[in-house]
């Protein structure tokens, strides 16, 4: 194939009936959120059944660019005879279909090159935060050293930001909350953004001036990873939890859990602060994310820095498919701090 090393995964039948067919058309519904691309084969000697096409439907729902291969070519007595289905179906163009024969090998070289042709850019449209500074600009960005904090290193959302800070051409002035007010005193002229580890949200947004733009490492997390929008409907949705709803909180990676961690700790502290309910409070971490989501009234989630966008995004769209909102931790401090609209002033248009 003309697109490097591929994970190819033959989902389960679509139009499969009875609790185990409910259960395998689920199942390929949850594969297609981690899918780049799509190949439906059919046969060539019948129409597109109405399974296929409500497959095609969720290809363009989800934003997949896909294919259609319509095998078994071989058994038409005429192969021009048979003109293209473009009119009925979306998506669907004499561009990303093809008639191919399995058997006799016909046209397999022309599907695999249409194949690289539906392959996405590997050059990502959105910076950390390169694409919201410019060149010569003052950067502060505010590092807690607590006792969550990992000895002797800084996590990954922040030596991104500092090297996405750096290649832009601007400067990185890395501080402590403690020490951030005692920062900006001295700094003349002022920096142009602060960006703030977010369990420091509240204190940072009470030091820094309003004239100076603030926002947070997993704010700039979520739009890097693609669902910053679906993340600020999804805080939205804290104020209506009730009494006894499930609330799933989700870390990517798998570190030693401290006494004052955020996950197990300080955000379900935060959320019986602000909602005065008594939750039940769900947690996983690392590749442990749970199949069903449809008991959760929310699920929160981490900046996913240990996780591609693409399982990011299938994680997202899980949620989606299953009804429940889905946010992640700065987007939940934000809102709950009531700083989420400033903290969001640094998007042109997201307000």
């Amino acid at each position: 194939l003309p697109l490097g090393p591929v994970l190819i995964t033959d989902t389960p039948g679509f139009d499969d009936e009875g609790t185990l067919g409910s259960l395998r058309v689920k199942r390929t519904r949850q594969i297609l959120n981690k899918t780049d691309i799509a190949v439906l084969v059919t046969d060539a000697t019948r129409p597109i059944d109405s399974s296929e096409e409500e497959l095609i439907s969720l290809f363009n729902q989800k934003n997949i660019p896909f294919m259609v291969a319509f095998n078994k070519c071989d058994l038409l007595s005429d192969i021009t005879a048979y003109t293209f289905t473009t009119d009925k179906i979306k998506g669907l163009s004499e561009s990303n279909q093809i008639y191919v024969s399995a058997t006799e090998k016909i046209n397999i070289n022309e599907l695999k090159e249409m194949l690289g042709k539906l392959i996405p850019s590997d050059e990502s449209r959105v910076r950390l935060v390169g694409d919201i500074i410019s060149h010569n600009q003052t950067i502060v960005l505010v590092i807690p050293i607590d006792e969550s904090a990992p000895k002797g290193r800084l996590i990954l959302p922040q030596q991104q930001a500092i090297r996405d800070i750096l290649e832009s051409g601007a400067y990185a002035v890395t501080t402590r909350e403690t020490e951030l007010a005692e920062l900006l005193s001295k700094m003349n002229p002022k920096p142009d953004m602060v960006i703030t580890d977010s369990q420091a949200f509240e204190l940072v947004d009470k030091i820094t001036p309003d004239d100076i733009p603030l926002t947070s490492f997993s704010i700039l997390m979520a739009r890097y990873k693609g669902f910053l929008e679906t993340a600020v409907k999804g805080a939205r949705a804290i104020d209506t939890l009730s009494d006894g709803d499930k609330v799933l909180i989700s870390e990517g990676c798998t570190h030693h859990r401290q006494c004052g961690d955020i996950g197990t700790v300080k955000l379900p502290n935060w959320l019986r602060k602000r909602t005065g309910k008594e939750l039940v409070i769900e947690t996983s971490s690392g590749t442990d994310f749970p199949e069903n989501l449809e008991e959760y009234k929310l699920i929160i989630h981490c900046g996913g820095c240990m996780l591609s966008s693409r399982e990011m995004i299938y994680r997202m769209k899980c949620a989606i498919d299953a009804g429940v909102p889905f946010t992640n931790y700065g987007v939940a401090i934000a809102y709950m701090k009531g700083i989420l609209e400033r903290s969001l002033s640094v998007f042109p248009g997201m307000i």
